[in-house]
């Protein structure tokens, strides 16, 4: 069961958002909504079984947003003191005193707030509690595993172990008020593997959850750490060619995660993506339902647990919920805070997204693609000959065009097995062909961050090598 922290705390930092908002309004402003944010990280770094960087580090900020009439402007800082409170009212008044009037600018209606009530299991106290002696031995454990697996792996980027809680109120001038609290911790290793040529290859994994109770064996992951980079020794080009593409889980989410950027509701008002004037439309096959939860509550070995991507409201301060983006294929939602929703005349969706200073952006909740029926090797098994991508390198995306293109390295496929290691290539194809082109769908869904998808296969994208 999640715990909140003592209740003074939060008394505290309610009091001080409520005398922001009180001070804006008096200065002048005719909406206001402030945001006060705490929290606390650490980080330790084990190389070759030595610390090598130790970090702990406490923050804590205060943001407002104001408006005066249509105009707007935002402030933040991270001092508390009674004069810095005073600069940051009059800075963000006088700011919005000064720009253009937008007719779309605006808090939501005061009838679109509210909260999903009941504990969503974000915050564990036993984060905090472990001391950091034990997080620094997981690390080295981890990494340990990892160069102790095979003679090969002869050097290490490292075994590390991070933790974060967060404590964030939102309070607005038409009488919403929430808050909740978050933690964070996860360790990883990155072991370097040396071939008889000197060659090196390295990799990495990890493990994360919201509560330690829920961390997986260090000696596991280092172990699969180890295996990920040895099966990338003695890697090679492959000839230029038309073939299948297996994405493995890591990087479909990623290939996934560019419908929630195309269905953004900023890029469909100014016609820059693939999905302008889409929706209701097919726009990927039958089997592609893709959907943004921010609701989500896990069961985890008995263990209620909120998603990395769960929140009990967005950054406005309305109800999060689950949006089917695409469904069986067809575009059925944008996704949406209150000032794209507006420019479309449509409504929030409730992905509101913010920082303390700057107007609201767009973010996912839990993001993912429902899985499939087929395990991964079925889908491998169906491959004579095509690639495996375990990685991909640089920023290859266009979501105007749909054009697509990256780097990548992985494994070739031959005959239905995966035969040896490939590197250097490039996969090229269009995102509109793609998403229709995904034959197979895994059943390997697993939620190791926010986004998640299974394994697909596409058929016919080019693969430039040799």
């Amino acid at each position: 069961m999640s715990q909140l922290a003592p209740s003074i705390v939060s008394s505290d930092l309610k009091q001080l958002a409520s005398e922001v908002l009180a001070k804006a309004m008096k200065a002048g402003a005719t909406d206001a909504e402030a945001v006060v944010y705490e929290g606390d990280e650490f980080s330790a770094l084990v190389r070759l079984g030595q610390v090598e960087t130790l970090k702990e580090s406490g923050s804590r900020a205060v943001g407002l947003r104001v408006f005066i009439g249509q105009r707007t402007a935002s402030t933040s800082s991270s001092d508390f003191s009674n004069e810095s409170i005073h600069r940051l009212v009059d800075g963000a008044v006088t700011l919005a005193k000064i720009t253009s009037e937008d007719p779309f600018a605006g808090l939501p209606d005061a009838s679109e707030f509210g909260s999903i009530p009941g504990d969503l299991n974000l915050y564990f106290e036993d984060v905090n509690e472990q001391p950091p002696a034990e997080r620094i031995e997981i690390a080295r454990r981890c990494e340990a595993a990892a160069m102790a697996f095979d003679t090969r792996i002869q050097n290490s980027g490292g075994g590390d172990f991070d933790t974060a809680t967060s404590h964030k109120i939102l309070m607005n001038s038409r009488g919403f008020t929430g808050e909740y609290q978050r933690s964070y911790c996860g360790f990883s290793a990155a072991p370097i593997a040396v071939d008889e040529k000197g060659g090196m290859q390295r990799n990495y994994w990890y493990s994360s959850s919201r509560t330690t109770r829920l961390l997986e064996s260090p000696e596991e992951v280092g172990h699969e750490a180890a295996r990920r980079t040895l099966r990338r020794m003695g890697a090679q080009q492959v000839k230029t060619q038309k073939a299948p593409v297996v994405f493995s889980p890591e990087i479909a989410r990623g290939i996934i995660g560019n419908i929630f950027s195309a269905a953004e509701g900023d890029s469909i008002y100014r016609n820059a993506s693939i999905f302008s004037g889409q929706l209701g439309e097919r726009v990927a096959g039958e089997n592609i339902t893709v959907i943004d939860d921010g609701t989500m509550v896990f069961d985890r070995n008995g263990v209620a647990i909120g998603g990395f991507g769960t929140s009990p409201f967005d950054g406005e301060g309305l109800p999060t919920r689950r949006t089917v983006i695409v469904d069986h294929g067809i575009l059925k939602n944008y996704v949406m805070n209150t000032y794209t929703a507006r420019k479309l005349g449509m409504k929030s969706s409730g992905n509101a997204s913010r920082g303390l200073a700057g107007n609201p952006g767009t973010g996912a909740g839990n993001f993912f693609l429902e899985p499939g029926e087929l395990t991964p090797e079925q889908i491998i098994g169906d491959v004579k000959n095509g690639l495996y991508v375990t990685e991909v390198m640089g920023m290859g995306v266009n979501l105007v065009t749909g054009d697509y293109s990256q780097g990548v390295s992985g494994l070739w496929i031959e005959n239905g097995e995966l035969a040896y290691p490939v590197e250097e290539i490039t996969i090229a194809g269009n995102l509109k062909d793609m998403y229709k082109n995904i034959v197979a769908v895994g059943n390997d869904l697993v939620f190791r961050g926010a986004s998640a998808a299974p394994t697909l296969r596409v058929e016919g994208m080019t693969i430039a090598g040799a």
